[in-house]
């Protein structure tokens, strides 16, 4: 049977080289199958914390479907990587200032113990980890979860109306225009010649 620390520094190898693989990869399908692996291990991680409900839902909601999702339209789009890879090399050392940016507050936080002196939320004794996080979740943390759900709200609404484009060829009713027919203007009776009096004619 193997340890907690063995398995954590599995599942963070694991992570650590499905996220690399994610971004390196040449072909988007395999980066799209790397980052799934990369949320398995990371759901793997969450059941070590004991975090139940966040690792099933991470596999649910983002594995499950949305990045089934994401292969599917990269499968269906046919994606030309080496367009997307044009500037790769343009931009690498903003990227690597930013991503050294991250690991130097990622090392203050770890190296002075903040994140062990820090006071953890008044949870309900005897509860399960559900039902404390829905505790939590409503009442001391109210507030944060309704501004982040107007940003996402914002951000849907704003996607929506960037990517909306008129069609030409679509067809849609007014009922205001259609309210306002008259009833001679409904039904119009057109005279036609039928198929004898076309034939005298031609006699």
């Amino acid at each position: 049977m193997l340890s907690q620390p063995t398995l954590f520094f599995i599942f963070s190898g694991v992570l650590l080289l499905a996220a690399l693989r994610t971004i390196t990869a040449r072909n988007p399908v395999h980066a799209v199958l790397f980052l799934v692996l990369a949320f398995v291990s990371a759901a793997c991680l969450w059941m070590m914390l004991h975090a139940e409900f966040l690792a099933i839902a991470l596999v649910l909601v983002y594995v499950g479907a949305v990045m089934v999702l994401f292969l599917f339209v990269v499968m269906m789009l046919d994606i030309h990587i080496d367009r997307l890879r044009a500037g790769f090399w343009r931009h690498l050392p903003v990227a690597a200032l930013v991503g050294l940016a991250i690991a130097v507050q990622l090392w203050l936080v770890l190296s002075h113990g903040a994140w062990r002196t820090a006071v953890p939320p008044q949870t309900t004794a005897g509860k399960s980890n559900i039902e404390q996080l829905g505790l939590l979740t409503f009442t001391e943390y109210v507030y944060p979860l309704q501004v982040a759900g107007a940003i996402l709200l914002v951000a849907m609404v704003a996607a929506i109306a960037l990517t909306l484009r008129a069609r030409k060829d679509s067809k849609h009713q007014n009922p205001s225009e259609q309210v306002k027919v008259k009833r001679g203007e409904r039904v119009r009776l057109v005279s036609m010649p039928t198929e004898t009096d076309a034939r005298q004619g031609r006699k």
